[in-house]
C-alpha cells in the first residue's frame, strides 16, 4: 500500500499503519518528514510515481487540491498511466466538486477512486481513533475499509463520491462552530472575572462535555495553543463550507461569523497555532 502526505496528520497515521504491519511505501514533498517512516519499517519513495508504481492502493493525505493536482500531474500526459489500475483514496479534505471532477478523471485512466476524509485531530491521529467516511463504488468500499481499521476507530460509509467530503464539511461544520463557541464561553467568564478553571469543571461535568470540549478547555485554561488543528487548516475547511452553502443555496450563518474571526486571527499572526486560538480574535475586538 502507498501513502502520500506525511504532515501533522499523515505522518501519525501512516505509523499506525506501518506499527500494524502494512508493508507501505511512503512519499512526502519534505524528505526529513519521512525519517520516522523510514525508521519504523517503511519505504521511502523518491518520488509519487514510485509509489503508484510500487502499490495497488495509495492513501493520499495532502494539504489541499492544489497540491495534490500538482503532486497527481493532473495537467500532464503521466497522469493517466500513474493512476491507471490502482485505487486512489482521497482522505484529506478538499471541495466536493473538486473530488467529483478527480474521481471522473481517475476512472477515464482505468483506475478506482475512494473518498476517505477523517474527523479528528492530531491526538487521534496518533492514537488510532479517526472516523473515516467513506464513499464510493460499494466493491471498492469493501476493498478498502478494513485497510483503514489500523488508523480508525470507526469507518462510516456514505455513498458515491463526494457524499464523503460533503458529510466531513457537515461534521466540521459542528466541530468549528462548538470550539468557536467553547472560546466565547471562556471569553465570557474572563471578561466577568469568573476563574475559568471552575468553568472547565463545569463544563466537565455536565451533559455538554466532550473528547473535544476537555481537550481544547485544556488548552483555553493554560493558553496552550500548540497546534493540534491549526488555525490555517480551519480557515480553509470554514472557506470550504461556506462555499458548498452558498453553491447549495442554502444559509450558513454561523459558519460566516466562523469565517470571520478565524480569518481575523490568521491576519494576526496565530494561523499556526492551534484553532483554540480564535479566542484571540474576539480578545482583540
Amino acid at each position: 500500500m502507498g501513502f502520500l502526505g506525511l504532515g501533522v496528520m499523515g505522518r501519525p497515521m501512516a505509523l499506525n499503519l506501518v506499527r500494524a504491519g502494512t508493508e507501505l511505501v511512503v512519499w512526502n514533498r519534505s524528505a526529513g518528514a519521512a525519517d520516522e517512516l523510514r525508521a519504523a519499517g517503511a519505504t521511502v519513495a523518491a518520488d509519487a510515481g514510485e509509489v503508484f508504481r510500487a502499490a495497488d492502493v495509495v492513501l493520499m493525505m495532502l494539504a489541499n487540491d492544489r497540491v495534490a493536482d500538482e503532486v497527481l500531474g493532473r495537467d500532464t500526459d503521466g497522469f493517466a498511466a500513474m493512476v491507471g489500475g490502482r485505487t486512489l483514496v482521497h482522505m484529506g479534505t478538499t471541495a466536493p466538486a473538486w473530488s467529483r471532477g478527480l474521481a471522473e478523471q481517475v476512472r477515464d485512466a482505468g483506475g478506482r477512486y475512494v473518498e476517505a476524509p477523517v474527523s479528528g485531530s492530531r491526538v487521534p491521529a496518533e492514537n488510532g481513533e479517526l472516523v473515516a467516511m467513506l464513499a464510493g463504488a460499494g466493491e471498492d468500499l469493501d476493498r478498502v475499509a478494513p485497510l483503514l481499521r489500523p488508523m480508525c476507530r470507526e469507518v462510516v460509509r456514505c455513498g458515491p463520491a463526494p457524499n464523503g467530503l460533503l458529510m466531513k464539511l457537515s461534521v466540521n461544520t459542528f466541530l468549528i462552530s462548538m470550539v468557536t463557541g467553547l472560546a466565547e464561553a471562556f471569553h465570557f467568564a474572563q471578561r466577568h472575572d469568573l476563574d475559568r478553571g471552575t468553568l472547565l469543571a463545569a463544563l466537565d461535568a455536565g451533559p455538554m462535555a466532550s473528547p473535544v470540549s476537555r481537550l481544547k478547555g485544556r488548552k483555553l485554561l493554560d493558553r496552550d495553543f500548540s497546534v493540534q488543528a491549526s488555525i490555517r487548516d480551519v480557515l480553509y475547511n470554514n472557506h470550504l463550507i461556506v462555499e458548498a452553502a452558498e453553491t447549495a443555496g442554502i444559509p450558513s450563518p454561523l459558519l460566516d461569523t466562523c469565517l470571520e474571526l478565524y480569518a481575523e486571527t490568521s491576519s494576526a499572526g496565530h494561523a499556526g497555532e492551534d484553532m483554540a486560538a480564535v479566542i484571540r480574535a474576539l480578545e482583540s475586538r
